[in-house]
């Protein structure tokens, strides 16, 4: 009897690939939001309004949504791994030109090309852990990302507002920049590379009469099979299909992001005016109730894996909505309260959607699933973030958190929608 070596017989250090891929996230969305505390100071320096100013988040997400499918596709032929680290430290060394930028539009030039580095982590992040660890762990793992990115995105945010005051906005940029290199570094020589497992044929101890089935991506997709469906072709046979059951998830992620960017696009300009006219230190310490979507992110896998997926993105989508409302409050304590609590709603629903959007998919067809799901993401941030920068801009907070809790309460329209399709027999057993 020869013996079969998977994925999940190569001994990866499990500690040493959770703290690289933490460095990597901290790195990659300290950079990305480093810019939204700053907006205000951004919109006096060059003359702006909410609307244009918050284009130096969207124009970073929009190219990031632009760039994830086809960097997750050269991460097929060039390796994950590889992908990644050229990913934070093309995106760190693009942060310390910014504050160099000698206008506006070349600022957003450089935030675009900053946005399609952050692209290559962003898009194949998951599919390198279900690579490197299994499927079996993948929404904890997941959700342990989601953390190490909700982490960076927290303190790049704090980092840039508290170092406004003393340093202006540019000495700000620069400082996040400089811890990103750190942490861009440390990714660089930690990461391990995805093992390369290979299959030969065995008897399955339960059949014995029965070949035991490959247990690899790479034999799954020479013979054409798909998880869930159970679709086994021959061999060299058509690309696996991620089918319509990514939808629902991919959607959640969109229209979840582009509520939560445009709140917190706003924020800073709510929280800076009358009559709260809160310093930008002050006022960047709203971000701390990203420490809420740390902890739900972490726990959002499994919690799913004991009250399944729907009732547990239904339920984070309407806490996301609760705390949205709570924000339209007058009182500074009310307000504080509502950020942590739509915070920590929706990186529970984006933790939820992004494992199940990458589980659904073949595991061939992985990277385009986490690709597609990224993409989405981050065109509702761009599109959002612009859109609720407008609205807030010429009608007010209460017309925004409005519209952001129809885009919300949709994606839950759909989560529900999903539920009654009808599921078919391939896909039960599976």
């Amino acid at each position: 009897m020869k013996k079969v070596v998977t994925v999940q017989d190569v001994r990866v250090d499990t500690r040493r690939v959770s703290a690289a891929v933490a460095a990597a996230g901290l790195s990659s969305f300290a950079l990305l939001y480093a810019p939204q505390p700053v907006l205000p100071q951004l919109a006096r320096a060059y003359g702006l309004d909410p609307g244009s100013a918050s284009l130096a988040i969207g124009v970073a997400t929009t190219a990031l949504a632009v760039a994830v499918l086809p960097l997750a596709w050269a991460a097929g032929a060039v390796g994950r791994r590889r992908v990644i680290l050229w990913s934070v430290l093309v995106a760190a060394l693009i942060g310390l030109s910014l504050p160099l930028a000698p206008s506006f539009p070349v600022l957003l030039a450089l935030r675009a090309v900053q946005g399609v580095a952050v692209a290559g982590f962003a898009g194949v992040g998951a599919a390198y852990l279900a690579d490197v660890l299994g499927t079996a762990r993948l929404p904890t793992a997941v959700g342990a990302m989601i953390a190490g990115n909700s982490v960076g995105g927290m303190l790049g945010r704090l980092g840039a507002g508290f170092a406004t005051g003393p340093l202006g906005w540019h000495g700000a940029l620069l400082a996040v920049a400089a811890v990103a290199l750190a942490c861009a570094t440390f990714t660089a020589l930690t990461l391990p590379r995805e093992p390369r497992a290979t299959t030969t044929p065995e008897r399955d101890p339960l059949h014995p009469a029965l070949p035991r089935e490959p247990r690899t991506a790479q034999a799954l997709a020479e013979r054409g099979g798909a998880v869930g469906a159970r679709r086994v072709g021959p061999r060299g046979g058509s690309r696996p299909r991620l089918g319509a059951a990514i939808v629902t998830p991919i959607l959640v992620g969109g229209l979840g992001m582009g509520a939560f960017v445009a709140l917190y696009n706003a924020a800073a300009f709510r929280l800076s005016a009358p009559p709260l006219d809160l310093s930008p230190a002050a006022a960047s310490l709203v971000f701390l109730s990203y420490a809420m979507g740390t902890l739900t992110s972490a726990a959002a896998g499994r919690l799913a894996a004991r009250l399944g997926r729907t009732p547990a993105v239904v339920t984070a989508l309407a806490v996301t909505v609760a705390g949205s409302v709570l924000t339209a409050h007058p009182s500074l304590p009310v307000i504080v309260l509502g950020f942590a609590v739509l915070t920590a709603g929706f990186f529970a629903a984006h933790a939820v959607a992004n494992a199940w959007a990458t589980a659904e998919a073949p595991p061939a067809a992985r990277g385009r699933a986490a690709g597609l799901y990224t993409l989405c993401y981050y065109l509702g941030s761009g599109v959002g973030g612009t859109v609720g920068g407008i609205v807030y801009g010429h009608a007010g907070w209460s017309w925004l958190v409005g519209l952001t809790s129809a885009w919300l309460l949709l994606a839950a329209l759909a989560v529900l929608v999903a539920r009654r399709r009808p599921v078919r027999v391939a896909e039960a057993t599976g």
